[in-house]
């Protein structure tokens, strides 16, 4: 299956168009702590929101690299825009739930915004249709522009993984005032409160449970493309880091010395920074690729492959961590201003190496999986 060019050159102008809006509003949303619905409104003829909705409800299919470039690209230029826009790939979650259900979701068209938090899942009284629901969840990235919001249950029937009870937005309270950060200030990660409402069971889903949709992302790791999708916007923040680096060349600092593009010691860095960064990248995107022709063929993902999105991702995410930090420890005194360019990619840099599907654990299981062992961590495959 060939990809619809969703969100590729044929909206060029359009691209150029937003990014240079994120670069002139960026500050905005950075102090009002998100990325508001007429900025995220404005992505929607790009297709990212709807990458992940199914073809029968209006979604445009687009390749995994293809969706990982777009959020590297928005990334380079603010990485809170990249987090929330990253989210879009969650409404494959969405494919868990009954048809109908996806089918009232996605009414009024293909262009859902869906944001959750699952965590601290909370207790809910079961009822003879559904779920009562009360409680406060932390980290819903985007909330503040969805359409829907998830929050997680507890749910002995659902194997050890959380049971998401998925909300219009007008049913949930966001409560902001504990949202102070220092990296992806804009991601606007607030917590959401549900007070008594009833949620029919057919408005939940088992997260990491098997879609009802049959078409390819959908058969995609579900678990290992939301990995990737916080690793690609580390990529991208760190890709914003060499973009400075090759742009300020000419910089002198206070101290007379020559211009850092002119010493050693700061070419030797940026070229090894360069080639580490654009080969962790080649690796993370080809596995993509190699899982996805697997998927549109039709046939079933293996445990390795698995075991390789996972690693691919985690890898890139650190690479680009470290890259980052090269950068900055030979761009000069002034990075450590607060307006700086590179504090403020250096405070984004360390946030998608802290996401769980990130964390340090993936190498163990992993590797545990390459050497055909059992991984240790729930759902990794």
């Amino acid at each position: 299956m060939t990809a619809t060019p969703a969100i590729a050159g044929s909206r060029d102008d359009l691209w150029e168009e937003l990014l240079a809006e994120l670069a002139e509003r960026r500050t905005e949303f950075h102090e009002q702590g998100f990325v508001p619905r007429d900025f995220i409104e404005r992505t929607f003829p790009l297709g990212i929101y709807r990458h992940a909705t199914p073809a029968r409800f209006g979604g445009e299919v687009v390749s995994p690299r293809e969706f990982l470039t777009t959020i590297e690209r928005f990334g380079r230029i603010d990485g809170s825009a990249a987090w929330v826009l990253g989210f879009a790939s969650g409404n494959t979650y969405l494919g868990a739930l009954p048809l109908e259900t996806q089918a009232a979701i996605y009414a009024n068209g293909p262009d859902v915004v869906h944001a959750g938090g699952l965590h601290p899942a909370q207790h809910a009284e079961r009822t003879p249709t559904g779920f009562r629901v009360t409680g406060r969840w932390k980290f819903a990235s985007g909330c503040m522009a969805a359409d829907y919001i998830s929050v997680g249950l507890l749910d002995e029937s659902a194997g050890g993984l959380p049971r998401a009870a998925v909300l219009p937005r007008a049913l949930v309270t966001i409560v902001d005032d504990g949202w102070d950060v220092s990296g992806m200030r804009a991601s606007g990660s607030f917590d959401t409160v549900v007070e008594d409402v009833e949620v029919p069971l057919e408005w939940t889903f088992v997260r990491g449970g098997s879609a009802l949709v049959d078409e390819p992302l959908f058969r995609y790791p579900l678990i290992g493309y939301q990995a990737q999708c916080h690793a690609a916007i580390g990529l991208g923040v760190a890709r914003g880091a060499l973009d400075h680096a090759q742009g300020h060349g000419s910089y002198r600092g206070i101290t007379g010395a020559p211009p850092i593009g002119e010493r050693a010691y700061f070419r030797t860095e940026f070229a090894r920074a360069y080639a580490a960064l654009h080969s962790a990248r080649s690796w993370f995107l080809d596995v993509a690729d190699e899982v996805w022709e697997t998927v549109n063929a039709g046939e079933e993902v293996t445990a390795d492959q698995r075991a390789r999105i996972r690693l691919s991702a985690v890898n890139v995410s650190d690479v680009a961590g470290q890259v980052v930090h090269d950068i900055v420890k030979v761009a000069g005194a002034r990075t450590i201003e607060s307006a700086h360019p590179l504090n403020q990619i250096r405070l984004d840099a360390q946030v998608p190496q802290l996401h769980a599907t990130l964390s340090q654990h993936m190498y163990d299981d992993a590797g545990a999986v390459l050497l055909g062992l059992r991984p240790t961590t729930p759902g990794f495959l």
